[in-house]
């Protein structure tokens, strides 16, 4: 009541007057711009905020499709990891058929080797028995025969010998 007793009648009808007054100017001149900004700043906020759905929508759209194409590289890896441990099985394959036959030709010129070898060794051994039996047949007899009649004769012998086993 103290605040009533210092203000007067008339000043309180003349500020509520004023105020009235702005009021009303406001109102025809600034309401419908500041109805207007704020109109405006509502749909900015709106259209951004839909933007922002929009935007989560894609991102979603767009993990979805990634995490899509990341499990088909991830299958297509495992494929070709398949493929590669095939291929390498059948060079594996390859590498026993050609070590395998390489080996057989090994074996194979070794037996022909032991042969010729054998061959070789039964000629020097036959070689040196006619030398033997040339040698025994002349110290038998003590007296020396045609070394080509020597040879022959032992020849025939031991080709009768041979034809007996």
């Amino acid at each position: 009541m103290g605040l009533l007793n210092l203000l007067s009648t008339s000043e309180i009808i003349a500020q509520i007057a004023s105020f009235l007054l702005l009021l009303f100017i406001l109102r025809v001149f600034a309401w419908k711009k500041i109805l207007a900004l704020l109109d405006a700043r509502k749909e900015r906020i709106a259209a951004e905020l839909k933007d922002i759905e929009d935007t989560k929508l894609e991102i979603a759209k767009l993990r979805s499709e990634y995490e899509g194409k990341l499990a088909s590289i991830s299958e297509e890896a495992r494929q070709k990891i398949q493929a590669a441990v095939q291929e390498g099985k059948g060079i594996e394959e390859q590498l026993k058929k050609a070590g395998n036959l390489e080996a057989q030709k090994i074996i194979e010129a070794a037996r022909d080797n032991i042969k010729y070898e054998i061959a070789k060794a039964k000629e020097e051994l036959k070689e040196k028995i006619i030398d033997i039996s040339i040698k025994a047949a002349e110290t038998v007899i003590e007296e020396k025969l045609a070394e080509k009649q020597d040879r022959n004769l032992v020849e025939n012998f031991l080709k009768r010998v041979g034809e007996m086993k």
